[in-house]
């Protein structure tokens, strides 16, 4: 394994570990914020699953320029 793959590896294991970590708490922060608005609890969840994908497109776009 290169450096560069290895480096990759753990920057993908390390965003899909705090992801995780998110997910765990989603549904009591959902909750949390349900009582206040359902519609914004909804929001919550939603901005969570697009921040997953921004995560990895946003590096994919930096990996693009490295080369």
């Amino acid at each position: 394994m290169d450096p560069r793959t290895r480096n990759s590896a753990i920057a993908a294991l390390v965003i899909l570990f705090g992801f995780g970590i998110g997910a765990y708490f989603l549904p009591k922060v959902m909750l949390y914020v349900g009582d206040r608005s359902p519609v914004a609890a909804g929001g919550v969840a939603i901005l969570f699953v697009l921040a997953f994908f921004l995560v990895f497109w946003l590096r994919a776009r930096s990996q693009r320029g490295d080369r």
